[in-house]
């Protein structure tokens, strides 16, 4: 009996040991996503009026495949941007207008995706839209591409405007024929932008917001935006007519990895 007993007892503790190493790992690998600062908001909760079509979350973009961060499909701005974003708003829909965001907070994961894209040269998908006329090896020399983003600090935003009433886009399908960024309004995808002269995400220099070659109309929808945001402290980079960031940051320095996600938010679930 007694030695049955020991017989018993040491199966339990050899179970009991085993229970142990194969939960452990379990356990010690598991990571917590980095949380953004409690004064990063969801864009709807401070104006639910902003259309928002995130670009990066869909294959319709420059690398043809969601990017690495994107969990949802939403816009999260530092409160002061998504704030001056709203009063934007409020001016251009007493015009007939609606701001569209493309892009907001970008975690640097999604910005290593982008340099991880660059590199590869064999990766020429989507070229035909998003850069017709740049040599792939020249994305890091010529600007379009880069190892940090203002994105990542939280108050800097892609965007367009669009007439009211807003008509649906279209939804992109992979392996569908592409067309220069920089065609004419009604041969490149379907946007319901007003017309900038190119599309969102154009690696070329039509794209720089000043361009002597864009008159007109185009040259008008882009002043628009750029007049009603500088106006409120925001700042345009002028080589890409979309791109904007609100001063003064409340993080200038800090570049966030938290994912796109309302899980990342403080009491935002």
């Amino acid at each position: 009996m007694t030695r049955l007993t020991g017989a018993v007892r040491g199966l339990v503790t050899a179970f009991a040991a085993l229970l142990a190493v194969t939960t452990a790992p379990a356990t010690a690998g598991a990571t917590t996503e980095p949380k953004a600062p409690k004064d990063f908001v969801a864009l709807r909760t401070v104006d639910p009026t902003i259309i928002q079509e995130m670009r990066y979350f869909t294959p319709h973009n420059f690398v043809g495949e969601r990017i690495d961060g994107y969990e949802q499909p939403m816009c999260i701005l530092t409160r002061p941007a998504a704030e001056a974003l709203h009063k934007a708003q409020l001016t251009l829909l007493r015009k007939g207008y609606t701001l569209k965001v493309y892009d907001c907070y970008r975690p640097q994961r999604a910005v290593n995706h982008f340099v991880r894209w660059a590199k590869d040269l064999d990766d020429q998908s989507m070229k035909g839209e998003f850069y017709p006329n740049v040599d792939k090896t020249r994305l890091f020399a010529d600007g379009y591409i880069a190892e940090k983003s203002g994105h990542s600090r939280g108050s800097t935003m892609d965007l367009t405007i669009v007439k009211l009433p807003a008509r649906p886009t279209r939804p992109y399908h992979p392996g569908q024929p592409l067309v220069p960024c920089f065609a004419p309004k009604d041969e490149r995808f379907p946007d319901n932008s007003v017309d900038m002269g190119t599309g969102f995400d154009c690696f070329d220099t039509l794209a720089h917001t000043l361009d002597p070659r864009i008159q007109g109309e185009q040259r008008a929808n882009r002043l628009l935006l750029k007049n009603t945001l500088e106006s409120l402290g925001f700042v345009n980079l002028a080589e890409e007519w979309w791109h904007y960031t609100y001063k003064p940051e409340p993080y200038p320095d800090t570049y966030f990895d938290f994912p796109v996600s309302s899980k990342s938010l403080i009491g935002d679930h």
